[in-house]
This record gives C-alpha cells, sequence and structure tokens, in this order.
C-alpha cells in the first residue's frame, strides 16, 4: 500500500509539482488522515504551505497560456522529478530516514525510494510536456487552458487517491495510461 501512495504522489508531482507537496503538508496539518513523522514535519509549517500555495498558484497560471507552458515545463524538468523523489520517500516508507548531510544521501536508505519517485515524476512529466506540444499545436494554443485543467483536476485526483485510497491508484493510473495511448492512436489515424 505504500508503494501505491508513494507511486500515486509521485506521478501526480510529474503533472503539478507543487499538488501533492501541498495536499500532503496540508492534510499532516489539519487532519488525522496523514502523520508526517519528525523530519517532515517542516511541509506543514506555515512557511512551507504558503510557499507552495503561491508556487501552485503560479503554475497553474503559467500553464495555461500557450508558450509560456512550455518554457514552464521546462523550468518543471528539474522540480516536478525533485518533488516526486520526496513525496514517494515520504509516502512508501513507513519510516523515512533522517539525512544529517547531503553526502549521506548515497549511503541513506532514502536514495532507492527517492530515484524511484524521481523516475515516475520524470516520465510523467516528459509524457506531459510531449503531449501538450502536439495539443497546442494542433490547436494553435486554443487547447492548453483545456489540457492543463485536466492535469490539474487529475493530479489532485491522483494525490487525494494515493493519499486515502491507494488501490484505486493502480485503476486509475491504467486508466489515465490507456486513454493516452487511445488519443495518440486517434491522432495518428486522422494524420495518416
Amino acid at each position: 500500500m505504500e508503494l501505491l501512495t508513494g507511486g500515486g504522489l509521485a506521478v501526480a508531482a510529474g503533472l503539478n509539482a507543487y499538488v501533492p507537496l501541498l495536499l500532503v503538508g496540508l492534510l499532516g496539518r489539519f487532519t488525522h488522515l496523514v502523520t508526517l513523522p519528525p523530519q517532515w514535519g517542516w511541509l506543514s509549517g506555515d512557511v512551507a504551505l504558503v510557499v507552495l500555495g503561491v508556487l501552485l498558484l503560479i503554475e497553474v497560471v503559467a500553464d495555461k497560456v500557450p508558450s509560456i507552458d512550455h518554457v514552464n515545463d521546462l523550468l518543471q524538468t528539474v522540480v516536478r522529478p525533485t518533488s516526486g523523489g520526496v513525496v514517494f520517500t515520504a509516502g512508501s516508507t513507513a519510516q523515512t530516514p533522517a539525512v544529517a548531510h547531503p553526502a549521506d544521501l548515497l549511503q541513506a536508505p532514502i536514495l532507492l525510494p527517492f530515484l524511484i519517485g524521481v523516475a515516475l515524476a520524470l516520465l510523467t512529466h516528459l509524457g506531459k510536456a510531449a503531449l501538450r506540444a502536439g495539443v497546442n499545436l494542433s490547436t494553435a494554443g486554443v487547447g492548453a487552458p483545456v489540457v492543463s485543467t485536466v492535469e490539474d483536476v487529475f493530479s489532485v485526483s491522483l494525490g487525494v487517491l494515493a493519499l486515502l485510497l491507494p488501490l484505486l491508484v493502480l485503476v486509475v493510473l491504467l486508466a489515465g495510461v490507456g486513454i493516452g495511448v487511445g488519443m495518440v492512436r486517434r491522432r495518428r489515424h486522422k494524420v495518416g
């Protein structure tokens, strides 16, 4: 179950870096649904929640504007995978080890979960960026706000499911992949 939680959060981070971090922070702060280990307590602090909220607002707006969304995706190529690594590690391990020094990361048991989360978020991000480029090109940018809104809703929904009903994460991910493959096939069929 922890792997489904971590995986769902990492994939959600690949679509929007700040949604899963903010969800974990808010649920950790205001509910008993998420209990953050002491080393992740900063995530539910005032400063972290405000900064994440502002960054989320900026990303949501930037992602709706054609051309700016490509610049945003370029910048997010580092941010989204990093966020995916953090949330996968936090969500997939019952007890997250503390890392006192950055060099200790390479020897700590945190490295493998972090790298898995980075990979999941990076793959999701690259797929999103490629799909978005095709949508912008084929719709002259008119489709960007619509597709971006769908991505945001999917990221929030997947994050909530990962935290509350992790078994459904697998179903939603398989459905999402199926829909994405279907869209690509339809597009190729229309072009060819």
